[in-house]
């Protein structure tokens, strides 16, 4: 994550509001999303898609920008993930249902999200990243639990916005550093949150990107540790993946000294029989010779 990232999501929200008016519907500005109003953005689903394209175009559209900007903030994907399913929970309707709609109907069923990434090899497509990523067709999300992360995003991306690389001035922002924590230390208190995949990911990637802020920032509250579970989650992964190669070695080793066995088995009894013929032959040599002695 840096600013430009951050101002990309401001720029959405400023057009597109992330609270409903006093009328509970969306504050929708056309104008900023004509590219993606094909069909006149209609309806509530039409507008987050366009909102949703318009992050997916400004970070991977091509391989200038996928380079410059998305080859080194692919958890991207994972903010989008948040905005889109945040937006979605602001719906009268059951949020898992939206998105599992929306991801049917928008993502695997319009051209927009498969069509192909130009001169990008790492992802095909828009619905290769998203899925790589987190596996929106089997959704668990809770409404409550989304807004508490869209908000601890929303929070660390203006402290992003805030912060001056220039002069390295942590001041301005440090206040907002502590609310952050403090949101980050009720995620992470949540058993609920720890133990869901696309949680937790995302956690990491919370972790991850206010750490990065921090190392700028000495002044900044340490975040309770979340680093050891990160990495648990890669270890469970490359400790199954090493048992199961350990186990494909261990039956692959017992088939290979089955093999031995039976090929020096095979040999011996061979040879036995080869000396069981030879013996039978001088036996009858013999008996021959004696035949003729006799006469």
């Amino acid at each position: 994550m840096d600013a430009e990232i951050c101002k990309n999501f401001l720029l959405v929200r400023e057009n597109f509001h992330d609270q409903l008016d006093s009328d509970e519907k969306y504050t929708f500005k056309d104008e900023h999303f004509k590219d993606y109003c094909a069909s006149g953005c209609n309806n509530d689903f039409e507008k987050i898609n366009a909102g949703c394209l318009y992050f997916f175009d400004a970070f991977f559209k091509d391989s200038s920008l996928f380079k410059q900007v998305a080859k080194n903030n692919i958890n991207i994907v994972d903010y989008i993930i948040i905005w889109l399913s945040y937006m979605l929970s602001l719906m009268k309707s059951e949020l898992n249902q939206s998105l599992g709609f929306f991801y049917k109907t928008y993502m695997k069923g319009g051209n927009k999200y498969t069509n192909t990434i130009a001169d990008i090899s790492e992802y095909n497509s828009y619905i290769e990243l998203i899925s790589k990523n987190h596996n929106l067709e089997n959704v668990n999300m809770n409404k409550n639990i989304i807004s508490k992360f869209y908000g601890a995003f929303k929070l660390l991306c203006e402290i992003y916005i805030e912060f001056d690389e220039n002069t390295s001035n942590c001041t301005k922002c440090s206040g907002k550093a502590d609310q952050f924590v403090e949101k980050y230390k009720e995620l992470n208190g949540d058993s609920s949150i720890t133990t869901n995949s696309s949680y937790s990911k995302v956690l990491c990637t919370l972790s991850s990107d206010y750490d990065n802020l921090k190392n700028k920032c000495k002044s900044f509250t340490s975040l309770p540790e979340i680093t050891t579970k990160c990495s648990a989650q890669m270890s469970v992964v490359t400790a199954s993946s090493s048992s199961i190669t350990n186990k494909l070695l261990l039956v692959l080793s017992i088939f290979g000294a089955i093999g031995i066995f039976l090929g020096i088995s095979y040999k011996y009894s061979l040879f036995g029989f080869r000396k069981r013929v030879q013996k039978q032959y001088l036996r009858e040599k013999l008996k021959n010779v004696k035949k003729r002695m006799n006469h």
